[in-house]
């Protein structure tokens, strides 16, 4: 199958990463964002979480600026909606969507799936797909209880050491999360590896996203 690519060495991608909370980002789409850093790509980041509080925010902060040690521009937006609130917070989310409307530009977005079983990525997907109707959008899937997984259409492969170093970030920045039963490295390199055979990945890893459009030219 032949590979698209969004951006090569030396280029530049604007994207825009929209989590609902501080680790959504990197563990749906760390890796990949991890591989373009590596690959010479010049990204250009706006990074925005949604719902990080007190540690939380902290956490955020710190695995933001290791995963995006390398871009050519980082700009961090860590906002403080309720957890598991968003459905009777939607009004100010769909404010501070529009105003994010109107300061960015991106390439490519990178967030949610509107199939997620979290009620906070169900919602952070749908303003982002009515916002953001004319972009391309690639959303991310994040394993959990829920067995919410479904059946992606566009995989970015990883080497394994992009692997290896986005599980030592997330183990690193997130010891709120060390508790949690699914958040361990066998859950997210067993995942990639799934992804990564269904792609035929060189290095047998890889992220995969849905896609509602794509303009292929």
């Amino acid at each position: 199958m032949k590979p698209l690519a969004l951006a090569s060495p030396g280029e530049r991608l604007r994207v825009l990463c929209i989590g609902a909370h501080s680790d959504d980002i990197e563990i749906g789409a760390g890796a990949t964002i991890l591989g373009w850093i590596a690959a010479g790509v010049r990204l250009e980041v706006d990074w925005v979480v949604l719902s990080a509080a007190d540690r939380r925010a902290d956490e955020a902060r710190a695995s933001a600026t290791e995963f995006l040690d390398g871009a050519a521009s980082v700009r961090l937006d860590i906002g403080s909606f309720r957890d598991g609130y968003f459905p009777v917070e939607r009004a100010a989310i769909k404010d501070a969507f529009e105003a994010l409307r109107g300061r960015v530009e991106p390439d490519v977005i990178l967030t949610h799936h509107a199939d997620d079983a979290h009620q906070d990525h169900r919602i952070a997907a749908e303003l982002t797909r009515n916002t953001f109707r004319d972009h391309l959008t690639l959303a991310y899937e994040i394993p959990k209880w829920d067995g919410d997984l479904g059946r992606p259409q566009v995989y970015v492969p990883a080497s394994a050491a992009v692997m290896t170093r986005k599980i030592a970030l997330l183990e690193r920045h997130f010891a709120s999360q060390r508790a949690k039963d699914w958040f361990d490295e066998e859950t997210f390199r067993g995942l990639a590896r799934l992804r990564g055979m269904e792609c035929r990945a060189p290095e047998r890893y890889a992220e995969a996203f849905h896609v509602g459009k794509c303009i292929v030219v």
